[in-house]
This record gives structure tokens, C-alpha cells and sequence, in this order.
């Protein structure tokens, strides 16, 4: 499993409008192959800043499968319009200790 980590800071004014098309837009990354679980954060101290956790089965479920589908032109056509700047993507993997 990989966690896809994002930042996000939402266009001034607009948070409300971006949590309505979020919870829309979840249908679609839910839908994918390899999905497994998804959670977007509010930060409490700055405004318009979320932070966007995605849990993949695999590394090319999120880059390839669902980068490279017509399901993510209709999720960057919902969303990324809100972002400014336009946000870093990071993958991370369990440390077994």
C-alpha cells in the first residue's frame, strides 16, 4: 500500500464551493482500480489550505491507472481550477520497524 500525500491551498473565497465539487469529485477517484481509501483535512490555522490523503494499492494504480484515464480529465476538470499554487503530489511507503 502507498499513502499519496497532498497539499492543497484552495483560491481565496472559494473553500465552500471546493468542498461541494470535492465531495462530487470523490466518486470518481473512489471508482478507480487500486483505490482504497481517501480523506481530505481542513487546516484549522490557514485558511483554504486542506490536505489531501489517498491510500493506493500500488504506486501505478495512482500514476498510471488513474493519471492516465479519462476519469482523471473529469477529476482535473472539477477541481483543479480551485488551486493556486498548483499543489505537489508525494508517494510514501510504511516503514516496518
Amino acid at each position: 500500500m502507498i499513502l499519496e500525500a497532498v497539499m492543497l491551498q484552495v483560491k481565496q473565497g472559494m473553500e465552500g464551493e471546493y468542498e461541494v465539487a470535492f465531495r462530487e469529485a470523490s466518486k470518481i477517484i473512489s471508482s478507480m482500480s487500486g483505490y482504497i481509501s481517501h480523506e481530505l483535512q481542513r487546516c484549522m490555522e490557514v485558511k483554504g489550505k486542506y490536505l489531501l490523503l489517498v491510500k493506493w494499492e500500488t504506486l501505478d494504480d495512482h500514476t498510471v491507472g488513474f493519471r492516465q484515464s479519462k476519469e482523471y480529465q473529469e477529476w482535473k476538470k472539477q477541481l483543479h481550477h480551485f488551486y493556486d499554487p498548483f499543489p505537489i503530489v508525494e508517494h510514501f511507503e510504511n516503514v516496518l520497524f
